[in-house]
């Protein structure tokens, strides 16, 4: 089966605007969580936040968007998607094309107009503007119509792992000859209503987050958007090639909708299965760029399933402690850091940590540093059970 690389990469997040910035952020050991600026919320000086200081006029402007009911969640992702499509020199032909595959991903999508749209509900005879941004697929439906992809295009939401999933299915498309490139990553914005929503199920922190440390107080929100474009070995050609997609895998381990279970089944699961897919063993992995994010459960149950397939020397990290909890975004950036790991043969380190969860003992990266890395495994876990694993490999 053909080997898959990576032949383009954009990114925004609350590290940077692009690919650069994120990685001068990373090596530095930079936190881009602070306070809520960019709407109203009776939480913004509650609850830090990765918020991209961007307003959605300047995005506009900058991007060229006249549209009316062009969500936030839109502007990042086409942001990203613009970076991606230059980076890996994709012309008009090759979006129009049927083999050209487009595989997004968001849990917040239009939601983020919610205010507004209940505004309008209450005061407009006629739809409202925003009522189209509404449905979950608009972002991609949007990127869709701008770039006039001619091939397969899906909206995939399996919650914090719905990036994962979706670089994983861009990858089987090509595989299985229905696409000969996808386009594939995720993106959300911040929210009133996801603010809301994660503060009623009492796991936000009011502190800066701390992924796997005994102490931890819960995850910080974020936002952010990434896209990776996926070509097969034979089409790459004289393309720069960032990294191969080696493995990946999907689990659920069903024990509840919005934790996992302590033993880290569905997180064994899907590691382990990403390995049987790369044909790679334990031993092979050199980093994980962990799922880690800084709530009680999540942390634990990770490290349950880490300790049980690699031992207590693996050596891994959470970004999270950089970004916040980007959602459906996560995934996708943090596989655009596993392909930095890669690329400048380095790892980041994770921020805040300072002592073990005594049930596990295991310790995180602490401070960035050069490290031979081969094989680096990204970990995304949802509610619902949905654990996705993805491996990336050096050419």
């Amino acid at each position: 089966m053909s080997r898959i690389f990576v032949t383009g990469i954009g990114i925004i997040s609350p590290l940077g605007n692009n690919l650069e910035e994120n990685h001068n952020a990373l090596k530095t050991g930079t936190c881009g969580i602070s306070n809520l600026e960019l709407f109203k919320s009776k939480y913004s000086d509650v609850f830090p936040v990765g918020e991209i200081k961007l307003d959605d006029q300047t995005l506009k402007e900058t991007l060229i968007v006249d549209s009316k009911g062009i969500t936030r969640t839109t502007l990042l992702a086409l942001h990203s998607f613009q970076q991606a499509l230059e980076d890996s020199g994709l012309s008009a032909r090759d979006l129009q094309s049927s083999e050209t595959a487009l595989i997004g991903a968001t849990t917040v999508g239009g939601i983020c107009m919610t205010d507004e749209l209940y505004c309008d509900a209450n005061n407009l005879s006629q739809n409202s503007e925003n009522l189209g941004s509404y449905d979950m697929a608009s972002v991609f439906l949007y990127l869709q119509s701008r770039y006039k992809i001619g091939g397969v295009i899906n909206t995939i939401n399996t919650a914090c792992s719905s990036s994962a999933n979706s670089i994983s299915y861009g990858a089987r498309l090509i595989q299985q000859g229905y696409a000969k490139r996808a386009i594939v990553g995720g993106v959300d914005s911040l929210a009133k209503f996801t603010l809301n929503g994660f503060n009623s199920l009492m796991i936000l922190s009011q502190e800066l987050c701390k992924p796997f440390d005994k102490d931890r107080t819960g995850l910080n929100l974020g936002e952010a958007a990434a896209f990776l474009v996926l070509e097969k070995e034979e089409d790459v050609q004289n393309k720069k090639v960032y990294a191969e997609l080696k493995g990946f895998a999907n689990a659920n381990d069903a024990f509840h909708p919005s934790s996992l279970s302590d033993a880290g089944d569905g997180p064994y699961l899907s590691m382990q299965n990403a390995l049987i897919n790369g044909n790679l063993t334990p031993a092979d992995i050199d980093f994980i760029n962990a799922h880690g994010t800084g709530t009680e459960n999540n942390d634990l149950a990770e490290s349950n399933a880490m300790l049980r397939l690699f031992g207590k020397h693996i050596a891994f990290a959470s970004t999270k402690s950089n970004t916040g909890h980007t959602l459906g975004a996560a995934a996708a950036i943090e596989a655009v850091y596993c392909i930095l790991n890669l690329q400048h043969q380095e790892t980041y380190s994770n921020l805040r940590f300072k002592n073990p969860i005594p049930e596990t003992g295991l310790l995180p990266v602490e401070n960035y540093s050069k490290k031979t890395i081969k094989h680096v495994m990204s970990n995304s876990f949802g509610f619902g059970g949905n654990c996705s694993s993805l491996i990336f490999s050096s050419i």
